[in-house]
């Protein structure tokens, strides 16, 4: 059976040391009581939540899977029970507004939190994940009417929620989708076709699930602007002691789950709307914009999901290095008394777990960063700093969800390779993270359209607007710091990979002007050359904070060397992890005819 422990030392070091989380979020309007003690009191409870309740259903629930029955969809065992444990704690609505039953508390502590939920149970995270992408784009397209019904169901977990666009002849291109809405003389529309693929479509946790599902007018337009977004519920709402409860079954089935590579206790479905009654949310025809807030959203869920799983590898793979004795460390045995020693003491073994950890706490800090960019773009005061904010995000949401799921499988097979041939074995659960990561760098856009959206949409948007939101940063960072002594070790390495790829940009995008293949064949490792940047940008601020924290005249000192700890890893990422950008340059620059000049009937 695995183990987990959330990283709260960690989680603390970086929100509050590092990201400077209380002076930045909680003085924002409505997070004046979400200070840093509160924070921490809520990530201990969710810690306990995760590490008691979800983490000893992962591996039997990978093993049980969903049942599909005439229709029906049933969870593995427990499930049930700690869905409603989940959803009693309040955690269905930590971040929903206040005014619909929520918390109000801060997305950047949802990111947290949902980083533990992943690690612990991935697929059960699934069900309150899409319940919460449905909340968000119900509040900010739907009318009131819609919104006073079902939000308060949303957030308090009674009521789950989905998100429906792929069917079977479309997925990433959605101009090509044929469910169809026809207006009715009561106001609602009449959903008729066949989605799949669609994450908690069906299940037996909630009374009710709320589908948004996008649909053709008749009037509509071809291609995606003429797409329009409905709410469509498995059960119509019905009025009762002043509130709302499930009434009569709609037309929608589920007609079938699929059995999948991982993720299996997170129910995949095939859904059919047969003249099911819908509601437009927004206006007509203007589905896509409402749906990809809903999306940019959940892609930076699978980000954090990509987080969550290499943080589990990890943990796993390194209690199993300090346990497993194998031969004797090169340069002589560690533990003479001992008949042989653990496989931490050898240098390819180290090599893989402090990969892992390298690109996991760096990730961690830009996630945590990306979230409190979220609250600052919904609540500061000056519309000019929440632009910024807001550009931020935009262009980080395709490197979170590509660079973070990328890791995670890769921390996941680092953790099978630790482990070696144990590693394989279903019982040890560790063979699960690789399954269980591979879907996240294929869902909501696989990684290769997140480095097309990188290079195609963010890269040029207002002239260059959105890189220079992290550019900028960035270069103050350096020019503040890189004549700092202790700091040169970290700024060093990273000012020339930083401006390496100010050159590549620049060189893409000149070269994006007469010939769109150019930057669309090295979009990927562009993408990843920019992450692994942005990277080593949160490596050099947790150094930064490293060195005050450590220092004694100032905190007392590092007893526990968590400190010394944290500069080791920032020197690894910076010597053995950050260099990978000069091959990836490299790449980039021999251009598209590696790519693209071989004639299709040689493949």
């Amino acid at each position: 059976m695995p183990v987990y422990k959330a990283p709260l030392d960690d989680m603390r070091f970086v929100l509050n040391d590092v990201l400077g989380y209380e002076a930045k979020i909680a003085g924002l309007e409505g997070y004046d009581e979400a200070t840093a003690d509160l924070v921490d009191a809520i990530l201990e409870e969710a810690a306990k939540l995760c590490e008691n309740e979800l983490l000893p259903l992962n591996l039997p629930g990978d093993a049980e899977g969903c049942a599909y029955e005439n229709g029906v969809v049933r969870t593995p065992k427990g499930f049930r029970e700690a869905y409603a444990l989940y959803a009693e704690g309040g955690w269905t609505g930590l971040t929903c507004d206040p005014a619909y039953g929520g918390q109000g508390l801060p997305k950047s502590i949802g990111f947290a939190i949902e980083e533990m939920i992943c690690s612990a149970n991935m697929a059960f995270g699934m069900y309150p994940g899409l319940s919460h992408g449905a909340y968000n784009a119900i509040e900010r397209w739907a009318g009131d009417g819609l919104k006073d019904l079902y939000l308060p169901k949303l957030a308090s977990g009674a009521w789950a929620g989905t998100m429906c666009l792929t069917e079977p002849q479309c997925g990433t291109d959605l101009g090509l989708i044929r469910t169809r809405a026809l207006p009715q003389e009561d106001g609602s529309h009449a959903i008729t076709g066949t989605k799949i693929f669609i994450s908690a479509g069906e299940h037996d946790l909630t009374e009710n699930i709320v589908h948004l599902v996008l649909a053709r007018l008749p009037d509509a337009p071809p291609g995606i602007r003429g797409i329009s977004l409905f709410i469509v519920p498995k059960f119509l709402p019905k009025a009762e002691n002043g509130g709302w409860t499930a009434g009569a079954r709609n037309g929608v089935r589920c007609g079938a789950i699929e059995y999948k590579m991982g993720i299996r206790a997170s129910a995949t479905c095939v859904m059919n709307f047969d003249d099911a009654a819908g509601w437009l949310v927004g206006e007509p025809h203007k589905g896509m914009r409402a749906m990809f807030s809903m999306m940019n959203a959940a892609r930076l869920g699978v980000g954090m999901q990509g987080l969550g799983l290499a943080e589990v590898a990890h943990q796993n793979a390194v209690a199993y290095a300090k346990e497993r004795a194998q031969g004797r460390a090169l340069s002589g045995a560690k533990y003479p008394d001992a008949p042989a020693d653990p496989i931490l003491v050898h240098p390819d073994v180290r090599r893989m777990l402090l990969k892992q950890r390298a690109m996991t706490e760096g990730a961690r800090a830009l996630a945590y960063w990306t979230g409190m960019q979220i609250d600052i773009a919904e609540r500061h005061g000056d519309e000019a700093v929440r632009q910024a904010a807001e550009d931020f995000v935009a262009v980080m949401t395709p490197i979170v969800k590509a660079l973070f799921t990328d890791h995670g499988f890769e921390a996941a097979n680092l953790a099978v390779q630790t482990y070696g041939g144990h590693g394989y074995i279903h019982e040890h659960g560790i063979e699960q993270f690789v399954r269980d990561a591979r879907i996240t760098q294929l869902y909501e856009g696989t990684n290769g359209i997140q480095a097309l959206d990188l290079i195609g949409r963010k890269m040029p948007e207002g002239g260059g607007r959105l890189l220079r939101r992290f550019f900028h940063p960035v270069q103050a960072f350096l020019f503040e710091n890189a004549g700092d002594p202790q700091m040169k070790e970290f700024c060093r390495p990273l000012m020339a990979a930083f401006g390496q790829l100010q050159q590549i940009t620049l060189l893409m995008a000149q070269k994006g002007l007469a010939d769109p293949e150019e930057p669309a064949a090295a979009a990927s490792e562009y993408l990843r050359f920019f992450g692994l940047v942005a990277v080593g940008w949160m490596w050099a601020r947790i150094a930064k904070a490293a060195l005050e924290r450590a220092d004694p005249e100032k905190t007392g000192g590092d007893p526990a060397g968590f400190h010394a700890a944290k500069l080791d890893v920032a020197r690894f990422y910076m010597k053995k992890v950050l260099p990978e950008t000069a091959s990836l340059g490299l790449s980039i620059q021999a251009g598209k005819k590696p790519v693209m000049a071989m004639a299709d009937e040689a493949f």
